[in-house]
C-alpha cells in the first residue's frame, strides 16, 4: 500500500478505485474475446452489433461489474452469439465460449510477468508510492483476472462453462437445464452474497495462481540476479 494512504476509508476508496479499473479492462477483454472466437469462425453477429470493441460501455452490466469489484468475480453484458453461423454448432459455441476465461488467465500471466518485473526498478534503488501503486494494481489483475476466469467455468448458466459443457452434454439434458436458467441465475446471485462459491474458487484459483507462478519463474531468477549485482 502506498505510504501516502492511511487507513479507512481512503484506504478503501483508493482499492475500490483499483479494482473497478481492473474490472474496466478485465470484462471487455473477456466479451471481446468471445465476439473475435466467434467472428473467425464465422459468426459477425458481434461483430455488426459493435461488441469488438474494448469500450467498457459497449460490455457493461452493472450488476456483474458491482459483483466483480465487492467479490472479485462477475459478469459483463453478453455477446451476442448465433450458432447457426458456425459450421458446427457446438464446437463452435464450445470455443467461442472458452476463449472468454482463455483471455482473462492471459491477462493474468501477463500481469504476472508485469508484476514481477516491477521489482527491477527497487533493486536500483528507483522506489516510491508510484511503483507501490502500480504493484498495487498488477495484484488485483492478477487476482482478479484469475477468478474471473475460473468463476466463469463453472457450468452453470448463465455462466460460460454451461456452454462449453453443452459440447459434452446430450442436447435433451442441456435443454431441460435451460429451462430454469433464470432460476439458476437467482440461485447464483444468491450463492455470491452468501459465500457459497467461495471456498471452490478460490482453490481453484489458487492452483492456477500456482501454475503462473511457475510459469514465470525464470523472472524470479532475473531479479534475483539483479539483486546480487546492485
Amino acid at each position: 500500500m502506498p505510504s501516502f494512504l492511511s487507513g479507512g476509508i481512503q484506504s478503501a476508496v483508493y482499492l475500490l478505485v483499483i479494482r473497478l479499473i481492473v474490472a474496466l479492462i478485465a470484462l471487455p477483454i473477456h466479451e471481446c474475446a468471445h465476439g473475435y472466437a466467434a467472428y473467425r469462425m464465422g459468426d459477425h453477429t458481434a461483430y455488426r452489433q459493435g461488441r469488438l470493441t474494448l469500450n467498457p460501455l459497449a460490455h457493461f452490466d452493472p450488476i456483474g461489474t458491482v459483483a466483480i469489484i465487492l467479490f472479485g468475480f462477475g459478469w459483463a453484458k453478453p455477446v451476442p452469439i448465433n450458432p447457426i453461423n458456425f459450421e458446427n454448432p457446438k464446437k463452435g459455441m464450445m470455443l467461442s465460449s472458452l476463449a472468454g476465461p482463455l483471455s482473462n488467465i492471459g491477462l493474468a500471466f501477463l500481469s504476472m510477468v508485469l508484476y514481477k518485473l516491477s521489482y527491477i526498478p527497487a533493486y536500483m534503488g528507483i522506489s516510491g508510492a508510484f511503483f507501490a501503486t502500480i504493484q498495487t494494481f498488477l495484484l488485483y489483475m492478477i487476482s482478479i483476472n484469475i477468478t474471473l476466469g475460473v468463476f466463469n467455468l463453472i457450468p452453470i448458466p448463465p455462466l460460460d462453462g454451461s456452454r462449453i459443457a453443452t459440447y459434452f452434454l446430450p442436447q435433451r439434458i442441456y435443454f431441460k437445464i435451460m429451462q430454469y436458467e433464470n432460476i439458476i441465475f437467482i440461485a447464483l446471485l444468491v450463492a455470491l452474497w452468501f459465500g457459497v462459491l467461495d471456498g471452490p474458487i478460490s482453490f481453484v484459483s489458487n492452483a492456477v495462481t500456482g501454475i503462473l507462478d511457475f510459469a514465470t519463474r525464470p523472472i524470479d531468477w532475473l531479479t534475483a540476479i539483479l539483486a546480487i549485482k546492485f
